[in-house]
C-alpha cells in the first residue's frame, strides 16, 4: 500500500513538473489572454451579484510606454534589473516592519507578483508561496526579465475589472499605452498596492503624494536595458 501511495506520489509529482514546464515555455512567446486572478474577480462579482466588467488588452512590450515600465520598478520593485526573482533585503525589511506593526509592502518582486498571478491562486499559505517561489525561479530562468516586464504589465489588476496596461490606459486617461506620461504612468503605478480601491485620475491626497514620490525615483532612473 505505501508503494503504492509513493508511485503515485512521484507520478503526480513528474506530471506536475512536466506541466508546467511545458506552460512557462509556452507562455514566453504566446499572449497570456486569461489569468486566475481574472477568473477570481469575476466569480466574486457573480457571487456578490454586481455587474461584471473585464477589461483586458493584450500588447507587446514595445507598445507600452517605457515610462510605465520605469514607473512599476520605482514603486514595485527598484531591484527589478539586476535580483534573481526575489529581493532578500525587501523581503526582510518588510519582516521586521510586519513584527513592529507598521503597515506596508509586501517585499514581493515584480517576478514573484508575475508568477503568482499567471500560474496560481489568491491567498496565503505556505504551499502557494513555495509554488510561487518555484514559478518564479522557473520565469526568470525562461523567460528574463524584459519578458517578466511584459507579462507582468499585461496581466495585473489595475482598476476593477481592468487588467494590463493597455486597458489601464484607455479606462484612467482615454488613451493608448503607448503614449503615457510620466505623471500618467505614476498614477498607474501608485494605485497597485489596491487598484480597486484607488484611482489613478482625479486621485485622493495619499495617492497624489505617492505619484510624486514615483516619479522623483524615475528621474534617478537611467535608460531600462533587459
Amino acid at each position: 500500500m505505501v508503494k503504492k501511495i509513493l508511485n503515485f506520489v512521484k507520478k503526480a509529482m513528474l506530471w506536475f513538473f512536466g506541466i508546467s514546464i511545458f506552460l512557462v515555455i509556452l507562455f514566453k512567446w504566446v499572449p497570456i489572454p486569461f489569468t486566475p486572478l481574472m477568473a477570481t474577480r469575476l466569480i466574486e462579482n457573480k457571487l456578490d451579484g454586481v455587474d461584471v466588467i473585464f477589461s483586458h488588452d493584450w500588447q507587446p512590450i514595445e507598445n507600452i510606454s517605457p515610462n510605465l515600465q520605469k514607473a512599476v520598478i520605482a514603486s514595485e520593485d527598484g531591484n527589478f534589473l539586476t535580483h534573481n526573482g526575489f529581493d532578500f533585503a525587501a523581503m526582510q525589511k518588510a519582516f521586521e516592519n510586519n513584527n513592529k506593526g507598521k503597515k506596508l509592502k509586501g517585499g514581493s518582486t515584480i517576478s514573484q507578483q508575475t508568477a503568482k498571478n499567471v500560474f496560481l491562486w489568491q491567498g496565503r499559505s505556505y504551499i502557494r508561496k513555495g509554488l510561487e517561489a518555484y514559478f518564479t525561479v522557473l520565469i526568470e530562468l525562461i523567460w528574463g526579465k524584459e519578458r517578466i516586464m511584459e507579462v507582468y504589465l499585461n496581466s495585473i489588476e489595475m482598476g476593477k475589472g481592468v487588467y494590463g496596461a493597455q486597458a489601464a490606459t484607455q479606462h484612467w486617461y482615454q488613451k493608448d499605452a503607448t503614449s503615457l506620461t510620466p505623471r500618467e504612468a505614476a498614477g498607474i503605478a501608485a494605485i497597485l498596492p489596491n487598484p480597486r480601491k484607488f484611482k489613478a485620475s482625479n486621485s485622493s491626497s495619499y495617492i497624489s503624494r505617492r505619484k510624486e514620490k514615483i516619479m522623483r525615483v524615475m528621474r534617478q532612473t537611467g535608460t531600462i536595458v533587459y
